[in-house]
C-alpha cells in the first residue's frame, strides 16, 4: 500500500485549502492517518491525526479552530481542511499511516507508510 497526498498549492493569507490522502495498491482501513508538515532543514511536525474509524480526531493547538481532519472510509480518503491559513503554515504536508494506531501518534517514526508530500505556500 502506498499513500498519495494532494491538494496543496499557493493561497493568500486567510485562504483555505483541502488536502487529501488516499491509498493506492490496497486499503488503509486499519490504519490511523496522521498529517505532518515539514520546513526545509527541520523535523517533520505533527499537525493532527484520525483513528481508523474516523471517530477520534485530533489537531495540535497551533492549528486548532482552523484545521480539521475528516475521514471517509467508503471512499478511502482522509482530508485535512485548512482554513484561515497563515504564512507560518507554509510547508510540505505529508500524510502517514500507522497500523492500528491512534489519532495522537505524534512521532513520525511510528508511521509505516508515507505519502509523497504536497507543498502548501501561504503568501502575505
Amino acid at each position: 500500500v502506498q499513500l498519495q497526498a494532494c491538494g496543496g498549492g499557493l493561497v493568500q493569507s486567510g485562504g483555505s485549502l483541502r488536502l487529501s490522502c488516499a491509498p493506492s495498491g490496497g486499503s488503509f482501513s486499519d490504519y490511523a492517518i496522521g498529517w505532518f508538515r515539514q520546513d526545509p532543514g527541520k523535523e517533520r511536525e505533527f499537525v493532527g491525526g484520525v483513528d481508523w474509524s474516523g471517530d477520534r480526531r485530533y489537531v495540535v493547538d497551533t492549528v486548532k479552530g482552523r484545521f480539521t481532519i475528516s475521514r471517509d472510509n467508503v471512499k478511502e480518503v482522509v482530508y485535512l481542511q485548512m482554513n484561515s491559513l497563515k504564512v507560518e503554515d507554509t510547508a510540505v504536508y505529508y500524510c502517514g499511516a500507522d497500523l492500528y494506531g491512534s489519532d495522537r501518534t505524534f512521532t513520525a517514526s511510528m508511521y509505516e507508510l508515507w505519502g509523497q508530500g504536497t507543498q502548501v505556500t501561504v503568501s502575505s
